[in-house]
């Protein structure tokens, strides 16, 4: 059980806090993405230094999220709330100041270190605050928050750009960050969680080897696939990741135990999320481009035109709900995944140097509805998949997996896109859009097969697999709400 101080603040206060907070996290996910050609103007970063504008918050956030929430849970969940916001407010300056691009990544990457920490723990205060009766109620308006962040992202992101600079993306964050850190300090409760789990050889290994990989896959066009560092990346990076799923069958506390891939449903439903974001957020990352590098809009107009997509959830999702309530989780997001990846195999096929809006708008569409179709029902089944014991670490995982699935996409349609075309000319962008976005179309699909393989509702129902109680550690929910 949790031990928690008498508290601060009122339920109110503490979903203010916390949805602000998330917002942040989330937005930040997005919010580079349309003003990329902005920053390569101005910082001159090639693609692979556009790559890591990205991926170096992605991967940081996925590989250390598990570990912050544990910290959390082990040192009070208010004060590495208070630090993982000073961490990313602090950071999010020294992006916004920064005078060139290798300043801009490495600030980057610390942003997704302070997310890590902040992150997964605003659900747990917001727990802690809220009575049991009105939890529901509460968590629907931080999950509305953070679908409007993630929704929003790219026409805040293209907005800011345009009317101001790109500075102002980060420069956001800062008052709300300076704003939050004396209201936690006086209107949220502290509390802890008993038998958290530090597990560091498990982060070591893990964030090595997904760095390694990673790098390998971004420098791998611009350095050749010979070169001695993207080789030892690429080898180096496999070899760490083998150690980390040893360390997860050995160790006595890992951070993410591989027994629990033996469930069809645990393992179908990661597979599925980890394909789903790889094959989506390298797609966001190059359309985001195309329309404005090739179709000529400014970076508000391609952030309003992303929003059939990006959006669609927040019409979609609550009736993804229900239909998940009535025929399970399986069937409905399976049929999302194909939807998802039916869209970007249309907007492949419709991608030229002069495609009107008119023509990329069903692909947005249908891709958006796949979306919407995925969110909701897979955060049910990545907590029916285990015990209720182990849903916090479950849940954990997921977004975790999620994160790096987006970091793997960026690089590897990147790597395609540069192996069959370039900046030089819009046709040359066309060339190297169309393969990419055909890969993601075919990661997506096999997202669907994935998500086949879990097992039908009843048959989880007869394994006892599904279970309603809570976990033993809120502090890693966040990813499955």
């Amino acid at each position: 059980m949790s031990q928690q101080t008498a508290p601060r603040g009122g339920a109110a206060w503490a979903l203010v806090i916390t949805s602000v907070a998330g917002f942040m996290a989330a937005l930040d996910n997005l919010v580079v993405t349309t003003a990329l050609p902005s920053l390569r103007k101005d910082l001159g970063g090639a693609l692979d230094d556009l790559e890591w504008t990205v991926s170096a918050y992605t991967l940081t956030f996925a590989v250390l999220l598990m570990f912050g929430a544990a910290l959390g849970d082990r040192f009070g969940r208010r004060r590495l709330f208070q630090v993982g916001v000073t961490i990313f407010t602090g950071a999010s300056a020294a992006a916004a100041m920064a005078p060139g691009i290798g300043s801009l990544i490495a600030a980057r990457a610390v942003q997704g270190v302070g997310a890590a920490v902040m992150m997964p723990l605003t659900l747990t205060l917001l727990t802690a605050a809220v009575p049991a009766a009105k939890r529901g109620m509460a968590y629907g308006i931080w999950g509305a928050v953070n679908g409007l962040a993630v929704a929003s992202g790219p026409l805040i992101g293209g907005s800011l750009t345009e009317h101001i600079s790109w500075h102002w993306i980060f420069w956001l964050n800062v008052p709300l960050g300076v704003a939050l850190l004396p209201l936690a300090r006086l209107r949220l409760a502290e509390s802890y969680g008993a038998g958290a789990r530090l597990d560091l050889p498990g982060t070591l290994l893990a964030s090595g080897g997904l760095f390694g990989i990673v790098y390998g896959l971004v420098r791998g066009p611009a350095d050749g696939w010979t070169s001695p560092l993207v080789l030892t990346g690429l080898f180096a990076g496999s070899a760490l990741l083998a150690a980390f799923v040893l360390h997860g069958t050995r160790a006595k506390n890992p951070m993410l135990p591989m027994r629990l891939f033996r469930s069809r449903a645990f393992s179908g439903i990661n597979a599925a999320s980890l394909l789903m974001f790889l094959g989506m957020f390298g797609s966001i990352f190059l359309l985001s481009q195309y329309m404005q590098g090739v179709l000529g809009y400014s970076p508000t107009q391609a952030g309003l035109r992303m929003l059939p997509w990006t959006g669609m959830p927040m019409l979609v999702a609550p009736i993804a709900g229900i239909l998940s309530d009535r025929i399970g989780g399986r069937p409905v997001v399976a049929t999302g995944l194909f939807f998802q990846a039916a869209g970007l195999a249309y907007l492949a096929s419709v991608a030229t140097t002069d495609a009107s809006y008119a023509a990329q708008l069903p692909g947005l569409i249908i891709s958006g509805i796949g979306m919407a179709l995925f969110f909701a029902p897979a955060s049910n089944l990545v907590m029916s998949s285990v015990r209720a014991s182990e849903q916090g670490i479950a849940s954990g995982a997921n977004n975790a997996l999620r994160e790096v699935g987006g970091a793997l996409g960026i690089a590897i349609m990147s790597s395609i896109f540069s192996a069959q075309g370039g900046y030089e000319t819009g046709q040359a962008f066309v060339d190297g859009l169309r393969p990419a976005l055909v890969t993601g179309a075919g990661v997506v699909a096999l997202a669907g097969v994935a998500a086949l393989v879990i097992p039908r509702r009843r048959a989880a129902e007869r394994d006892g697999s599904a279970s309603p109680a809570r976990s033993s550690s809120p502090a890693l929910e966040t990813a499955s709400r």
